[in-house]
C-alpha cells in the first residue's frame, strides 16, 4: 500500500513472515497506531461515522464516500452550522462536523454502474469496508461482502443495520430514537410511574453510538485476525442487538432473577435498581432562593458509614435495616425520605467539599456550559480546535483516547463535500486528470 499522507514514508518489515507494508511515519518521528490502515467508508449519519472517526484518530487513512450533490444526510442537520468569514451559515452543520474528523471526503453515485466499478475498483486498496444499506442494497449495487471478498480476500467487511443481516426484522429500517424503544431503554429511563413518569429516550443518540463503538471494537478484531491469517470477513452489526447488550445489569436483573420471579424493571427516575442510595438529592436552595440538586453516589457500605457520620447521622449506618446494600436496597423506600431531609438542610456546595473530603462519591449536575467551563475538562483537553477549509477556526469535543505512544491524529478537519475526490483518485488508482474529468461529465462523482 502506498504511503497515506504527503510527510508520510513507506515502511517495509516482516513479522511472522506477513508482510508489513505502509506504515508511516510523521516529521516528528512518531506513529498512529492505525497508520497503514484504508477504510472504505459508505456509511452516513451517526452509527458508521462515529466508527470511522474513531478509526480515523486512530491514524487509518478513512475514505468518506459521499453522493454526489447531497452528501451525507447530517450536513444538513441544523442548525446550528458553522459560519464562514462573512458571518453567514455554512453548509456544515455542527452535527456533521462532531462525527468526521480526520477523514477524507470522495463523491461517487453507487447507483451508476461506473460508481458502482469505481468502488470495486477502491477495494482492491483498502483493507476495510463499512457501510450502513438496508439489507440487500449492496448486493443490488454489487457491493455485498460475496463480491467484494473475491476482489479482496483480505477485506474487514462490516454492515450496520437497525436489525441485522438476519431475522424477521432484516429488511425493517432502524433508526436510533425506534431502537432505544424497542430495545427496552425506553422503559428503564424516566421517572418512576407512579410519581407521574412515561417513556423517556436518552438526550443523545445512545443506539447509534454503542452500534459505532462496538463496531470499531469488531473491526480492530477482525483487523487482527487478517493480519494473521490473510483472512478478512464480514461483521454483521445490528442496533437493536447492542441496545439489548447495553442493557447491562438491567438485563442480568431480568434474566437471572426477574423472569423467574415475574418481576420485570421498570423506570426508577435518578435511582439505582441495584445500589442505595444511589441518586440525585434536593439541597437547600441557591443564594438566589433556586432550588438546587447533587448526585450521590455510595458504591459500597463503607462509603456508606462515611456519610452517614458526615450528615451527623451515624445511627442509619448502625441500623440493620441500612448497614449493608442488600438491606438499604430492600428498605429503600423507609431510608431515602429520611436522606431526602437531610440533604435538604445544607447547601450543595458545603455537601460536595464535605462528601469529597470523606472521599464518598458525589457530584454536580452541570450544564454544557459548566461542563465546557469545567477546568478538569479544559486541562484533560477534551476540546479541540481546528482550521476548516472555509478559512475560519472552530472547536469540537476532542477524542477522549489517549495514548502514550501512539497518540490519536489532528490531521484533518471534517471535509467538505468531495473535497479529496481527485486527490484520493490521482493517489489510489492513478488516474489522471483527463479520467477524473471524463467522470465528472458523467455525474458519477
Amino acid at each position: 500500500m502506498p504511503p497515506v499522507w504527503p510527510w508520510a514514508s513507506a515502511l517495509v518489515g516482516s513479522l511472522n513472515g506477513i508482510a508489513i507494508v505502509g506504515l508511516s511515519l510523521r516529521d516528528n518521528g512518531s506513529m498512529n497506531s492505525l497508520d497503514g490502515i484504508r477504510i472504505l467508508d459508505l456509511s452516513r449519519v451517526l452509527a458508521g461515522p462515529w466508527c470511522t472517526q474513531n478509526l480515523a484518530d486512530l491514524g487509518a487513512d478513512v475514505l468518506k464516500i459521499e453522493r454526489p450533490g447531497t452528501g451525507d444526510d447530517t450536513r444538513t442537520w441544523g442548525p446550528p452550522y458553522l459560519r464562514g468569514g462573512d458571518g453567514q451559515d455554512s453548509a456544515e452543520a455542527a452535527y456533521y462536523l462532531g462525527a468526521n474528523r480526520n477523514k477524507r471526503s470522495i463523491t461517487c453515485d453507487i447507483a451508476t454502474p461506473q460508481g458502482q466499478d469505481l468502488i470495486r475498483e477502491l477495494v482492491k486498496h483498502c483493507d476495510v469496508f463499512i457501510e450502513n444499506f438496508k439489507v440487500g442494497d449492496m448486493a443490488r449495487y454489487g457491493l455485498d461482502h460475496a463480491t467484494l471478498a473475491k476482489l479482496n480476500p483480505r477485506l474487514v467487511y462490516c454492515s450496520i443495520t437497525g436489525f441485522g443481516q438476519t431475522g424477521p426484522y432484516r429488511e425493517r429500517a432502524g433508526y436510533d430514537y425506534a431502537i432505544q424503544g424497542m430495545g427496552g431503554l425506553m422503559s428503564v429511563t424516566g421517572e418512576r410511574d407512579d410519581l407521574g413518569g412515561g417513556p423517556q429516550k436518552v438526550g443523545v443518540a445512545v443506539a447509534d453510538l454503542f452500534t459505532g463503538m462496538y463496531a470499531t471494537v469488531a473491526i480492530l478484531a477482525a483487523l487482527r485476525h487478517a493480519e494473521r491469517t490473510g483472512e478478512g470477513q464480514h461483521i454483521d452489526m445490528a442496533l437493536l442487538d447492542t441496545q439489548v447488550a447495553m442493557l447491562a445489569n438491567l438485563g442480568a436483573n431480568y434474566l437471572v432473577a426477574g423472569k423467574r420471579d415475574g418481576k420485570v424493571p421498570g423506570r426508577m427516575g435518578n435511582a439505582h435498581q441495584n445500589v442505595v442510595p444511589y441518586q440525585v438529592f434536593e439541597t437547600a436552595p441557591t443564594p438566589e432562593g433556586q432550588k438546587d440538586y447533587m448526585i450521590l453516589a455510595v458504591g459500597n457500605d463503607s462509603q456508606f458509614s462515611k456519610f452517614c457520620e458526615l450528615a451527623g447521622r451515624p445511627d442509619l449506618a448502625a441500623d440493620a435495616r441500612f448497614t449493608k446494600n442488600q438491606d438499604r436496597v430492600r428498605n429503600r423506600d423507609i431510608l431515602i425520605p429520611q436522606l431526602e431531609a437531610i440533604f435538604r438542610s445544607r447547601p450543595k456546595a458545603e455537601w460536595l467539599a464535605g462528601l469529597e473530603k470523606a472521599k464518598v462519591p458525589c457530584g454536580a449536575i452541570n450544564s454544557l456550559a459548566e461542563v465546557f467551563a469545567d477546568p478538569h475538562v479544559q486541562s484533560r483537553g477534551m476540546v479541540s480546535e481546528w482550521e476548516h477549509p472555509l478559512g475560519v477556526s472552530f472547536n469540537i469535543v476532542a477524542s477522549p483516547l489517549k495514548l502514550s505512544a501512539t497518540p490519536v491524529r489532528q490531521d484533518l478537519p471534517p471535509p467538505l463535500l468531495g473535497q479529496h475526490t481527485a486527490q484520493v483518485l490521482q493517489e489510489v488508482l492513478g488516474m489522471d486528470a483527463a479520467d477524473i474529468q471524463r467522470l465528472r461529465d458523467q455525474q458519477v462523482i
